[in-house]
């Protein structure tokens, strides 16, 4: 496969979106947990010179600039079958709701797998993308987040309902 990247700089700091034939496989943040090795990421490309990885860019934008609620890319995220379900859960959490590990766990047919779903959403290689962000842990609390809780807490305050927003203490 022909695995490219670009850098792209972002109000949340410099991300790169990495893409391997003609789907999007990572979005990583610089100082990303669990972030892959940078040969992984195969040849840096300049950002025009590639449709995918020009037209992820500008989805990423546009959300980060409140103007898109979901991604219309294709993607091709690598891991294991169960983490794959995880991921396919999170996917579907609707843009500016949250869901516990443990009730993610529950959806996937056992309670008792809310650690192992926690460390699924961890190894998330796509970032944002599959919004793992929604994902909190008991109570509501912000929890792990391999892209840093302060991007966490910024992604889900863009998501907030304005009425919402207005009612914060922070």
């Amino acid at each position: 496969m022909n695995t490219k990247y670009a850098v792209v700089v972002t109000g949340l700091g410099p991300v790169t979106i990495v893409a391997s034939g003609d789907a999007v496989t990572g979005l990583y943040f610089a100082h990303h947990v669990r972030r892959p090795a940078q040969e992984t990421f195969g040849t840096e490309v300049p950002l025009e010179s590639d449709t995918l990885l020009t037209e992820a860019a500008a989805q990423l934008g546009d959300y980060l600039g409140g103007r898109r609620r979901g991604f219309d890319l294709p993607f091709a995220a690598a891991g294991n079958e169960f983490q794959r379900r995880v991921w396919a859960v999170v996917a579907a959490i609707p843009f500016g709701e949250t869901r516990t590990y443990g009730a993610i766990a529950e959806q996937l047919g056992d309670k008792a797998l809310a650690q192992q779903v926690g460390q699924a959403v961890g190894a998330n290689p796509l970032c944002v993308f599959v919004p793992c962000h929604r994902v909190v842990g008991a109570g509501g609390s912000l929890t792990g987040y391999a892209g840093g809780l302060k991007r966490k807490r910024a992604l889900l305050e863009l998501e907030e309902p304005v009425q919402a927003a207005a009612g914060r203490l922070f």
